[in-house]
């Protein structure tokens, strides 16, 4: 599950990213998606994940209503042609798939998440 929450640390730090924002440098993350491999990669402790999952979060968010007066505005994304409403709902999808594996991986573990209780 550590790998997955990187990951989504990752991405909550290349998408914003490629609407325009700017990562905190200590991330390494910029528009090239090589970075944000390199930074799932790293070795982290639990507490350490924890502290740069609820960070990226926090920069997602601000991300997300810093552009919103451009959510019209083109962007390019992976390649492809889009607008920062289209990345903020692809930003969302993401959210919503790993969500979906933790809770498969949470089960199997014999783990029910809080909201199911």
């Amino acid at each position: 599950t550590g790998e997955v929450f990187q990951h989504v640390v990752a991405d909550n730090y290349l998408l914003p990213v490629l609407g325009g924002a700017q990562a905190p440098s200590e991330t390494g993350i910029t528009k090239d998606y090589k970075t944000a491999q390199a930074f799932e990669k790293k070795t982290m402790t639990r507490e350490a994940t924890i502290a740069v999952l609820e960070k990226s979060f926090a920069f997602l968010r601000s991300s997300m209503s810093a552009s919103e007066a451009r959510l019209d505005a083109p962007i390019e994304m992976f390649g492809q042609k889009n607008t920062t409403r289209g990345l903020w709902i692809a930003t969302l999808t993401h959210l919503h798939e790993h969500m979906g594996q933790l809770i498969a991986y949470a089960r199997s573990n014999k783990v029910t998440p809080p909201w199911s209780k």
